[in-house]
Parts: C-alpha cells; sequence; structure tokens
C-alpha cells in the first residue's frame, strides 16, 4: 500500500494551478484556485483559510500541495480578502462561500469531498456541514468554541482590528481584507452549537497546544459537542492555523481524510 510520502512524490508536483472566479448565492464573487493531481479521479479537498489568509500564502500552498495524495486541492479567499468581492463577516455569510466552492466541485464530477478549516475557516466548515451537509470529512484546525472570545491578548487585539475605523483602516490598506462595520443581526450559531450537526460526516477537531489565539479548551468543547464519527487530536509544540502546520502534520492530516474517505466508501465508520 503506498505511503501518504509515497503518492506526494509521484503525484503532488503534477499539479497545474487553475484559477476560478466563482459565484455565491448572495452575489459576491470568490477568487479560488484548484489544483489537479497527475491522475483524474473524485475525491476533493476544500481548504478554508483562517481571517486575513489567502490561497497566496507559502503555508495554504504547501498544505494544498499534501492533499493531493488524497484528493484535488481547492482554496479560495473569503469575501472582502484580496480580489474576492464583497465584506468579510468574520465567520457569518462565509458559509455562502464554502458552498459555491464545494458546489463549483460537484459540478466537476468529485463525489468526495473534505473542508478542512483554519482558526475562522474552522467555524465556517463546521457551520458549513451543519447547514448544507455533502461532505465526507471536516476537519476544524485551530478553530474557536464560541464567538466574541477575548481571553487573550491576541484576541483583544483582533477585535480591535475588527470594531474601529483605525483598525479596519489598517486592514483594508495593510492585509487587503474589507470588513463589515455593522454587527451581527441575527448571531449565527457558534461553533460549538453546529458541532453537532457535522455527522453523519467526520469530524476531526485538531488544535495546537501552544495556540495564543483559543486555548485547548475550545478544542475540548467542540469535540465534546460534536456526535460520532470524531477524532481529538492536540499537537505539542503547534501555534496557530496554517502558518503552525508542518509537511509533517499536512501529511498526517492527509492520512485522516483518506481514511475517511475509505470509510465512506466502504459504507463503514472507521474511526482511526
Amino acid at each position: 500500500m503506498s505511503t501518504v510520502s509515497d503518492v506526494l512524490q509521484n503525484d503532488a508536483f503534477e499539479a497545474h494551478p487553475e484559477r476560478r472566479l466563482l459565484t455565491t448565492s448572495d452575489g459576491v464573487r470568490i477568487d479560488s484556485v484548484l489544483r489537479r493531481g497527475a491522475r483524474t479521479r473524485t475525491t476533493a479537498v476544500v481548504l478554508a483559510n483562517g481571517f486575513t489568509g489567502t490561497w497566496r500564502s507559502a503555508d495554504t500552498k504547501m498544505i494544498a500541495g499534501r492533499m493531493l495524495a488524497v484528493g484535488d486541492a481547492m482554496t479560495f479567499d473569503f469575501r472582502g480578502h484580496h480580489d474576492s468581492t464583497g465584506e468579510c463577516t468574520v465567520g457569518d455569510r462565509e458559509v455562502h462561500d464554502l458552498e459555491a466552492v464545494v458546489a463549483h466541485l460537484r459540478t466537476l464530477g468529485y463525489t468526495d469531498i473534505a473542508t478542512v478549516g483554519f482558526s475562522m475557516g474552522a467555524a465556517v466548515v463546521i457551520r458549513h456541514a451543519a447547514m448544507f451537509g455533502g461532505v465526507r470529512a471536516v476537519a476544524s484546525v485551530s478553530g474557536p468554541s464560541r464567538w466574541y472570545y477575548r481571553g487573550t491578548s491576541r484576541m483583544r487585539l483582533l477585535h480591535f482590528g475588527l470594531e474601529t475605523q483605525v483598525g479596519r483602516f489598517f486592514l483594508r490598506h495593510a492585509r487587503r481584507v474589507r470588513v463589515v462595520d455593522r454587527h451581527w443581526d441575527p448571531v449565527p450559531p457558534d461553533p460549538t452549537e453546529s458541532a453537532v450537526g457535522v455527522a453523519p460526516a467526520a469530524l476531526l477537531v485538531m488544535h495546537g497546544a501552544a495556540d495564543t489565539y483559543f486555548p485547548v479548551e475550545h478544542a475540548r468543547r467542540m469535540y465534546e459537542a460534536a456526535a460520532e464519527p470524531k477524532d481529538l487530536w492536540v499537537e505539542q509544540g503547534m501555534g496557530h492555523a496554517e502558518h503552525a502546520m508542518t509537511p509533517e502534520r499536512a501529511d498526517r492530516l492527509a492520512a485522516w481524510i483518506g481514511r475517511r474517505f475509505a470509510a465512506a466508501r466502504e459504507g463503514g465508520a472507521d474511526q482511526g
């Protein structure tokens, strides 16, 4: 049986990025990139970045490359980020961005799709699975368990950026992120409330023990709220989101997704 590393040597670096502009159900244009492996297949992995993240980053490109071991990889920029239109709502309307990507993959013939989210994107993939379904596996990496968390200095600084005029000015001009200047109405269910709705898709909650944004208690709370099948990985020495992913961690994540794809094809519920 081929290992993830074997497949990467033979397949991942055959990928040819294809830029695609998608339209959400509420009319936002989403800038995305599809990376295909050398073989034609029906499995795909979607990566949903954290706040201010982009498919252009070296971290995201590395993770997408490792995902090619188990499926073609699609990355995209959430609304309000870089060349995607609209304004970022920091986890609310972004579920429609992800659904536009997943729906597009289905039109291309992909039948087994996994979603992987980082930080804000982690909250989005959980809410998306609960609202829309239709994915085989969901991985939440460095995600919050509830909204409005301010328990760390980094999250207090982030809220300053979101809630003040000067903070939004900085985000627009320094990070190319346009943030909505109004409060949620209504407030969407928090990730813990949504976690139970991920099933029957498998859920992986992956969190760094050294995360300086959200303590590990967020991961444990979300894992406890979710239904089976589910897994919890607390990674020693790991920081926050896509920037804390190493090739080795990405390979383990790809292998987990591969097992879930195989379990779905066999009609089983592999808990590995």
